[in-house]
């Protein structure tokens, strides 16, 4: 069924669609912007979509953001990722704006939502060598001295630490009660002495790090909300990390979809089109079929947020995340296998789609994670 949006909605896709189409619409564009596919983000149009307003679509209003809502956001996010734009450091900064939003100081939420509004990129850092779904695990240490806190230890996977003014940093703090008790956030600007940031060389580009802390120094304004309450807080904006990840990987998996029906109507084999073969065909159907589920559910689950801001719906997130990740994956390996040689070559653009979505289903929580908590929202 067609998407039914307001008119003001309907302007804003359209105009994230042309913008898209006019900057990055062909391969060379993409190319150039992200020297041949190897960085995800590029500052210049970021910076374009900062002027345009659209980076504060989810930052409230007093900080020079639109102040709307999960729809709008999800509805950003989806048409950015289907127009292929390279703005990979836009979803670790709308989470790490989200926590200083709900956290921070007054200092901390004026220097770092004006900045994302302004187009200034931000990170999070949560995984450890030892510690990535156990959360709880976590071990770098950050530990009271002079007015302040020393952080040692190492952290890694860390999306756009390279990129951000400043690492939203997760940190043990005390040692008591659960493993989940005792965790502290803190703002670490990049830069800061005893940070650094080592690149990790993935197959999907340059985008992860490792960071390593050495007797880094953070003055006691560093700290984001509450002294071992990192946990709790953290817990509050899972629903919006989630619902990101499925907003991306939804419009990405549009945007392998339609690349492939494309393909199919006009590749000829045995005097007429692929796509017009039984075999084709019904895979076609059944990726569109799954394509409506997502798109309904990414759509419900938002507006549910919106009309609840301060539920966390950890059910209905972690089933959008679940679902949008597992079919984007599912999808472009699908248009890989119906362009044949074509979808393993870089000219086409299938590969790059394919290798974009394979890690969704492992960032953000695994899709293993995902349906545990599922399974738990109902007593399992």
């Amino acid at each position: 069924m067609p998407r039914v949006l307001s008119d003001e909605r309907r302007d804003f896709v359209q105009a994230i669609s042309e913008f898209c189409r006019r900057e990055c619409g062909s391969k060379q564009q993409r190319d150039e912007l992200t020297d041949g596919g190897t960085h995800l983000h590029n500052q210049e149009l970021y910076a374009k979509m900062a002027d345009l307003g659209w980076l504060g679509v989810h930052i409230p209003e007093e900080h020079g953001g639109a102040g709307l809502g999960m729809t709008d956001l999800c509805l950003f996010l989806e048409e950015t990722a289907y127009g292929r734009a390279p703005i990979g450091g836009f979803a670790t900064t709308i989470i790490s704006a989200a926590a200083y939003a709900k956290f921070g100081t007054p200092e901390q939420k004026r220097t770092i939502l004006e900045g994302v509004v302004r187009g200034r990129v931000e990170a999070i850092s949560m995984s450890e060598p030892g510690a990535g779904s156990d959360v709880g695990a976590l071990t770098c240490k950050a530990e009271r001295r002079d007015g302040g806190w020393v952080v040692n230890g190492q952290k890694t996977w860390c999306s756009n630490a390279h990129l951000a003014d400043h690492v939203l940093l997760i940190a043990r703090t005390g040692s008591g009660g659960t493993k989940h008790e005792g965790l502290t956030q803190f703002v670490v600007p990049n830069g800061t002495p005893g940070l650094q940031i080592q690149g990790i060389d993935t197959m999907g580009g340059r985008e992860v790090n490792d960071l390593y802390f050495t007797d880094c120094f953070l003055p006691d304004d560093a700290v984001v909300g509450t002294v071992d309450q990192g946990w709790k807080q953290l817990m509050a904006g899972l629903n919006l990390e989630r619902m990101i990840l499925a907003a991306l990987m939804l419009g990405t998996a549009r945007r392998a979809f339609d690349d492939t029906v494309a393909y199919v109507k006009e590749r000829e084999q045995f005097g007429r089109p692929i796509g017009t073969f039984q075999a084709l065909r019904h895979r076609i159907a059944d990726m569109a079929t799954e394509l409506e589920c997502a798109r309904l559910l990414v759509d419900d689950v938002a507006r549910q947020i919106d009309e609840a801001p301060e539920r966390t719906f950890p059910r209905e997130a972690s089933m959008a995340k679940l679902k949008c990740t597992e079919l984007a994956k599912h999808v472009s390996l699908e248009g890989m296998q119906m362009l044949g040689g074509y979808g393993y070559a870089t000219e086409y653009g299938m590969e790059a789609l394919l290798r974009s979505t394979v890690v969704s289903t492992v960032y953000g929580g695994t899709s293993e994670i995902q349906r545990d908590i599922i399974g738990k929202t109902y007593g399992l």
